[in-house]
């Protein structure tokens, strides 16, 4: 925790740092590691995992269920089902990991019971989670995050599959169809939440897209205008750019994926937001490498590429990127910079 900018009584603003982390996937090559060892730094070297132990609080994207039951359960009958061992919480924990979202198109590759293990597992080692749940009304509960004496509301929700939605009576995710719209019960969940920031964690759009597709934009404007402070999005597996407080995709954190030699879904980010008792201040990112079943911070190569890629994603959405000292950061609240 930082002092940040002066509050109406002329005293330092206290600000915190929140982590955001895109889609991480620990099944397949990812799950066989871990069956070995659940030690953060086999999968993370040491600059990963000191930027995260630099922040406040540390959330993101659970692609994948953790269990060691059940059997590929897809209606749509996809060729991909993620699923880790059970001792990929305490590898999550033990890197520092506050909250996850679970809303996602694989939150249920092995059935329901795999997803209420995964949400045990994940509470026993103390990581809130939001997304998915037991029924409906546990998949679209938000949760509430403190540090440094604030308060940040999370939300997680889905654009698909609708399958994997959670009934009243059945287990599943926070399923919200923003084809052609925004759903009431989105928007009205966001105005109920209550804290010094709203983040609203959603999984939307195509795989593997360069820049946000008119949906995801259109359903962005109204996520705000319901009050969602800040917006953290995730599904292309390639980091987008930043309009406002709207992070459209915060591409990938970990995998063992196949690498698109243009879109370079191997390289990506760490974005951390400063916030204080207003809400978000400011955006700074940290270039990664994801090499197989591992991530690192990236090389001075890569991270020409990741900033000259980064910057112009954000110009093509109106915004403005600073450069200093390597870093990149964006203002989130102008007038507070």
């Amino acid at each position: 925790m930082t002092e940040g900018n002066a509050t109406a009584s002329g005293e330092p603003a206290m600000t915190v740092t929140l982590a955001l982390a895109g889609d991480t996937m620990l099944g397949r090559g990812v799950a066989e590691r871990l069956k070995l060892t659940a030690d953060p730094a086999h999968f993370f070297d040491a600059g990963v995992r000191a930027v995260l132990a630099r922040a406040d609080l540390v959330l993101l994207n659970l692609e994948c269920c953790l269990s060691d039951r059940g059997r590929q359960w897809d209606p749509m009958r996809k060729p991909f089902h993620f699923r880790a061992p059970p001792q990929a919480a305490a590898m999550l924990a033990e890197l520092g990991v506050h909250a996850v979202t679970l809303a996602n198109n694989h939150a249920l590759d092995y059935g329901q019971d795999a997803l209420l293990d995964t949400l045990d597992h994940l509470a026993a080692v103390g990581i809130r989670t939001v997304g998915a749940g037991a029924d409906l009304a546990q998949a679209w509960e938000p949760a509430v995050l403190e540090a440094g004496g604030l308060r940040l509301s999370v939300l997680g929700v889905t654009d698909h599959p609708a399958d994997f939605a959670a009934t009243e009576r059945r287990p599943g995710v926070a399923y919200a169809d923003l084809g052609t719209g925004v759903p009431d019960r989105l928007t009205n969940t966001i105005r109920s939440m209550n804290g010094d920031a709203v983040l609203v964690c959603v999984h939307w759009g195509p795989n593997m897209t360069a820049a946000p597709v008119t949906h995801v934009r259109r359903s962005a404007k109204a996520l705000v205008g319901a009050g969602a402070t800040l917006v953290a999005g995730h599904s292309a597996h390639v980091f987008h750019g930043v309009a406002g407080p709207v992070l459209y995709d915060l591409g990938d954190f970990i995998d063992d994926y196949i690498v698109d030699p243009e879109l370079r879904n191997d390289l990506g980010l760490i974005f951390l937001v400063t916030l204080d008792e207003h809400g978000p201040v400011r955006l700074s990112v940290v270039p990664i490498a994801l090499d197989y079943c591992r991530t690192r911070v990236a090389d001075e190569a890569e991270s020409g590429w990741i900033r000259h890629r980064f910057a112009n994603a954000c110009a093509d959405l109106g915004t403005e990127v600073r450069h200093e000292a390597g870093t990149l950061t964006v203002d989130l609240r102008p007038s507070a910079a």
